[in-house]
């Protein structure tokens, strides 16, 4: 349920119109409610909210253009954005004026999954809570738009609310007031690494935590005249905690009446901050739960797939994982989280009723499919996408499991998935950062045969056994050899390369772990017998 009212077309375009979004062509304030965003897809026809605003990722072609008008008009939805610069032509103009459907623009510069999170954030989707309309201060709860706006409107200044790692989170009117480096700032979400570094070295963000009163930042000396304007900033607290600054950009510093009401505006954002986390928290564990009931299966999971819009819809299960780098449990929680909210934001881009939350330290998606043919391929697809957004940053993995036709079926997905990931993670997976279990279903038995071994103390015997003893005892390498030659399928050349000794030496060497180990270099159970002991029961080599 939702907090708040969802925000009219008007009102998107108020806020994001300038900078993210522009009017093409049509009304841009008819009656109602924008009722959610969905992502064209002309694969998987998307389910449509009630006066929904889409999103037409690669949409270009006229004559495709004119003819989505009319499939959303038939839908009840209420605008279609395209990429900037968008091609009018006479039948497009008549579309519009034909079906009421807007047709808008999206700055070129600016991510489809930028636009995507901030009209979430506009229009309140996914609030969870009481149904009532809650204020505070006369604005609407967690509505930092709203509060963004006001804030302008009382300091006579366009304004950005961050958080700590400068990330936009909303951002007022007026902003073509501002300059360059604001607009690539809102573009970006984020200020840009060049300027953030120019702060800290000037030690702004020192001065900014360190004291509860506006502080001035004079453009730097050298810059370019209107690339960059001055700047006030005030820290956001909770008491002690900082939860992120309010950024105005200003041509002087503000009159004292001025600095008093942004001082005012920063504890009044920082309600509204708490509210939006508290909001978040509720509404994540929710989600996990829902998610987590449903990969579990039982009498449960039907209802918890109901209540996250997927009941009776075939989905593939995706898990996802942050490989261990050493860092503080509090940071590795912590990037877990952000990993499975930027997973959240991804998957929504592609569908909009894919459900995504973080259960224990993995994090799960469930993608809504329609075909059985090509729906892995696609999940792959969808996966490895993700993760060369994350890029470099994050150490990631993901598991794929099986389509799953039923809530019957989603432990079953669900623990392919899982055993994928366990492959992955465990660094048997040749490299691969996404995988099916298909690809990686060997790795997998062979890390459950190893929990067997372990849970029942099994060790090696026979020609292994012997070989292992010879080698402690002598300093010897000779379950080396055995291992090089068999990873090599019996080639003495690429063995002794990988082992860095002449190939004579290494036919020596064969030759004595084949008289110690009393083994028989020529049959082939014998050398699978081998080749399982080295990879399930013995010590992995040093």
């Amino acid at each position: 349920m939702n907090l708040r009212p969802h925000a009219g077309l008007a009102r998107v375009l108020d806020d994001l119109g300038g900078t993210l979004l522009d009017l093409v062509l049509g009304d841009g304030d008819p009656p109602g409610s924008i009722g959610g965003v969905a992502i064209h897809d002309p694969l998987d026809e998307p389910a449509l909210p009630q006066n929904a605003l889409v999103l037409g990722v690669g949409l270009a072609d006229p004559d495709e253009v004119v003819r989505q008008l009319r499939t959303l008009a038939r839908r009840d939805a209420a605008g279609l954005v395209l990429r900037a610069p968008v091609t009018v032509t006479a039948a497009i103009t008549a579309a519009v004026e034909e079906t009421g459907v807007a047709l808008l623009s999206l700055a070129r510069g600016a991510s489809w999954t930028q636009l995507a999170a901030m009209l979430r954030s506009l229009l309140a989707e996914g609030d969870v809570g009481d149904a009532r309309r809650e204020t505070l201060a006369g604005l609407p709860s967690g509505d930092l738009f709203a509060v963004a706006n006001a804030i302008a409107a009382l300091i006579d200044a366009p304004v950005t609310i961050e958080d700590r790692r400068s990330r936009v989170l909303a951002f007022s009117g007026r902003q073509d007031e501002a300059d360059p480096s604001r607009v690539e700032t809102i573009l970006g979400r984020q200020v840009p690494e060049r300027f953030a570094r120019m702060l800290a070295e000037r030690g702004v963000f020192r001065e900014l935590y360190r004291s509860d009163q506006p502080i001035y930042v004079d453009r730097p000396a050298g810059s370019p005249a209107g690339f960059m304007l001055p700047r006030v900033a005030v820290a956001v607290r909770a008491g002690e905690e900082i939860l992120g600054s309010i950024w105005a950009a200003v041509s002087e510093p503000l009159t004292p009446d001025r600095a008093q009401a942004l001082r005012d505006a920063a504890r009044l954002v920082a309600l509204h901050l708490l509210r939006v986390r508290a909001g978040a928290d509720v509404e994540r564990r929710l989600r996990a739960d829902l998610l987590s009931t449903a990969l579990e299966g039982g009498p449960a999971a039907r209802e918890a797939l109901s209540r996250l819009g997927l009941a009776d819809q075939p989905v593939v299960v995706l898990a996802l994982a942050v490989l261990e780098t050493g860092a503080a449990d509090a940071e590795l929680a912590a990037g877990r989280q952000r990993l499975s909210d930027g997973l959240a934001m991804h998957l929504s881009a592609v569908h909009p009723r894919c459900a995504a939350a973080l259960v224990g330290d993995t994090a799960y998606g469930l993608v809504p499919v329609t075909r059985d043919t090509d729906a892995e391929q696609r999940a792959l697809r969808i996966a490895q996408d993700f993760l060369d957004r994350v890029g470099d940053r994050v150490r990631a993995v993901v598991g794929i499991g099986p389509v799953a036709r039923s809530a019957a079926e989603l432990p079953e997905a669900r623990g392919s998935a899982d055993r994928a990931l366990r492959v992955l993670r465990s660094g048997s997976g040749a490299g691969r950062r996404v995988a099916l279990l298909a690809d990686v279903h060997v790795e997998a038995l062979l890390l459950e045969l190893q929990d067997l071994v372990a849970a029942r103390g099994d060790r090696p015997t026979g020609a292994v056994a012997r070989l292992l003893d010879y080698d402690a005892q002598h300093q010897a390498h000779l379950v080396e050899t055995l291992r090089a030659w068999l990873d090599a399928f019996g080639d003495v050349i690429a063995a002794s390369a990988a082992v860095h000794v002449h190939p004579n030496t290494f036919r020596y060497r064969l030759r004595r772990l084949a008289e110690v180990g009393g083994f028989d270099l020529t049959d082939p159970e014998a050398r699978f017998a081998a080749m399982l002991q080295l990879r399930v029961v013995a010590p992995p080599p040093s």
